[in-house]
């Protein structure tokens, strides 16, 4: 049986690892989403618009994909999009299975105003970092995320 300073040790080892600091990286992120970049477009959304300026039109799925959202919240987050004017969704007239997604001027224009901000709240959130650890430290948790299971 293990001892209680083991135990103790143990526990401290699971709330000090990754998932408590992803959890606290995504909330400040989050609290400086809200306050600086927008209110009511999460970044998912800006995701979403950004991949449509970059990309052009995209099949739903592809988009989905880019997006590393799963089919659940692909389909729900693209319809709130639809419904503030930022995006149209059509059916492919090559295979009526497809739904196309396009970005709006509006939808445009959002992704454009925001950027700057999406990127300020990048910087001060990695302003304790010289610019090699960020470039580090973003190249590490790009590879954390590369074998990713598929949804």
């Amino acid at each position: 049986m293990a001892s209680d300073r083991d135990v103790g040790e143990m526990l401290a080892a699971a709330i000090g690892g990754l998932g408590p600091l992803a959890r606290r990286l995504n909330q400040l992120h989050t609290r400086l989403w809200y306050e600086q970049v927008d209110r009511d477009l999460t970044g998912p959304q800006f995701t979403v618009l950004s991949l449509l300026e970059i990309h052009g039109d995209l099949d739903q799925g592809t988009l989905g994909s880019l997006a590393h959202l799963d089919k659940s919240t692909a389909a729900p987050l693209l319809d709130r999009l639809r419904r503030r004017g930022l995006v149209e969704l059509t059916k492919d007239q090559a295979d009526k299975r497809r739904k196309l997604v396009r970005l709006t001027a509006d939808g445009r224009a959002v992704a454009q105003r925001l950027g700057p901000s999406v990127i300020s709240v990048s910087d001060q959130m990695l302003a304790v970092l010289n610019p090699e650890e960020r470039q580090q430290f973003l190249a590490f948790v790009h590879r954390v995320l590369q074998d990713e299971p598929a949804e």
